[in-house]
């Protein structure tokens, strides 16, 4: 199976149905899980990384609970299909660009990925759909206890489960969020928020997580640190200010609606008329306006585009997979018309539907 078979899949983190889905796009908790007989990524060689990624490969798929997976080689891929799994968030970019031996084990509705040899020997990822925590913890407890069952990792009695980054000792997890805050950078009180979250030790980063930019107004809220407290503590940490930011969002909202509708319908109209009429558009301009597309769907402003038709568009419109899509390889300048041409079949479409009823994201 190629990683591009997911295609015709929305994935996991833009499925849109989870609690708060609106505002919250999706739930991640990652752990970070190194091999006790080996060394850390950074001192190993080729048999050390082939050693890690065909042990691992080994105890998942003997694993009944993990059976329903699908194992890609991520050395073995062309540039194309690994950005593809990037776009998709079931890899990350420097698991993308780094080299020797190296694999993720995905599972055929895109909830978990395993990254085998990243940053770290192992990081086991699961996500959901809106704001679900919890169900995130449960899986991804299970899949850490069934991989602990034959795999002894390198853990300390008093740190913790080690790892290669010194602010992942401890549980080894990072528990994020992934928010949708158009309204809040629009009534530039985004900055605010981001102070205020530095003051309790979360972090603030962009859709494709850390050292990337935001676009699209997609923020991911996690811990920073993990030493001295449990997956519970860290857990709620997030928790208890998640609904707070959502809370601060929806009345930004609230806002923009009695005090600004003029102007915030002003934007909303521009934003979907520039994506129904444009010949070339790139990416990021895309991202930008389908935010306040997504924004104007929400607050009932748009009426004749679904949600998840926005949703579709945030992923498909991305560059590896515009070019799957497409079926070849376009150059940037190609990828822009091709992204126009892609919006407009879609967007002047009643609710992504062609004029025989056809689906037009089958």
């Amino acid at each position: 199976m190629k990683p591009t078979d997911f295609a015709d899949e929305l994935g996991e983190w833009l499925r849109g149905d989870g609690p708060e889905s609106d505002i919250v796009m999706s739930s991640r908790i990652r752990l970070a899980r190194n091999l006790g007989d080996f060394p850390f990524i950074k001192k190993c060689n080729d048999v050390h990384k082939a050693s890690i990624e065909s042990t691992v490969c080994e105890k998942v798929t003997s694993h009944s609970d993990l059976a329903d997976t699908v194992f890609v080689k991520v050395n073995d891929l062309e540039e194309l299909e690994r950005q593809f799994l990037v776009e998709r968030q079931l890899i990350s970019r420097e698991h993308s660009e780094s080299s020797g031996a190296r694999s993720v084990a995905i599972d055929k509705q895109e909830v978990f990925s395993l990254m085998i040899n990243e940053e770290d020997h192992l990081r086991i990822q699961v996500m959901k759909s809106g704001l679900d925590l919890e169900k995130a913890w449960e899986r991804v407890e299970t899949i850490d206890n069934a991989l602990e069952e034959n795999i002894r990792f390198a853990f300390d009695s008093q740190l913790g489960y080690l790892t290669a980054c010194p602010t992942n000792v401890g549980t080894g997890m990072r528990v994020s969020v992934m928010l949708h805050l158009p309204a809040l950078v629009m009534t530039r009180q985004i900055e605010k928020v981001f102070r205020s979250l530095e003051k309790v030790n979360l972090a603030v980063r962009g859709l494709y997580g850390e050292g990337s930019q935001a676009m699209g107004e997609f923020y991911q809220i996690s811990n920073q640190i993990t030493l001295g407290k449990s997956e519970t503590d860290l857990i709620n940490d997030v928790s208890e200010i998640v609904p707070v930011i959502i809370g601060y969002e929806r009345k930004a909202r609230e806002y923009l609606i009695n005090e600004s509708q003029d102007d915030l319908h002003d934007k909303v109209s521009r934003a979907i008329g520039t994506l129904q009429n444009a010949h070339q558009i790139s990416s990021e301009e895309t991202m930008q306006l389908l935010s306040k597309v997504r924004l104007g769907v929400n607050l009932d402003l748009i009426h004749d585009v679904q949600l998840s038709t926005v949703n579709k568009l945030f992923l498909r419109t991305q560059p590896a997979h515009l070019q799957v899509l497409a079926g070849k390889k376009l150059s940037t300048t190609d990828r822009n018309v091709e992204r126009a041409n892609y919006l407009r079949r879609h967007l002047n479409s009643s609710q992504g539907k062609s004029d025989s009823g056809e689906d037009l994201f089958v």
